[in-house]
């Protein structure tokens, strides 16, 4: 419960008023983070440079089979999208915001990952002007239970 209730305020914060919650662990260090992307998508670039944006130091590994990266960390089809990270023993499949990446790495739920399924417009790498998709930020563990970690309301 302590750990839903931490996630809301920081939830609420961010949704609410738009104040960029401190996505830096307590020393302020740089998170570090391995990302595995095709040598094609362009979308995966500008994810790449939000996480820096937001004090991730990235390993940027380039592959021609991003599916058996997928396979080896346990994403299920109906989780994937373009690219997969891992940080600190967690899953990050697809336009996670950082936001939720450091929510995930503050409270350290007993997961396997978490994942924004497909490419909705308006999650990061992923802007399109103001047109914005709601999405959901979706959580999963090792047997493929899925539950929203957080959501985002899109605009027409």
């Amino acid at each position: 419960m302590k750990i839903l209730n931490s996630f809301l305020v920081m939830s609420l914060l961010i949704f609410n008023t738009g104040i960029k919650a401190d996505v830096t662990d307590a020393d302020d260090k740089p998170v570090d983070i391995v990302v595995y992307r095709s040598p094609s998508c362009e979308c995966c670039g500008k994810w790449l440079e939000h996480l820096k944006k937001n004090n991730f130091t990235v390993k940027d590994i380039v592959t021609g089979d991003v599916q058996a990266v997928k396979t080896k960390y346990g994403v299920s089809e109906s989780m994937a999208s373009c690219h997969t990270a891992v940080v600190n023993g967690y899953v990050v499949e697809g336009h996670v915001p950082a936001n939720d990446i450091m929510t995930l790495l503050k409270t350290k739920p007993k997961l396997a990952g978490i994942a924004v399924p497909g490419m909705p417009k308006g999650t990061p790498g992923m802007e399109m002007g103001d047109k914005k998709d709601s999405y959901k930020v979706m959580s999963f563990d090792k047997e493929n239970h899925y539950e929203v970690f957080n959501s985002y309301q899109g605009t027409q």
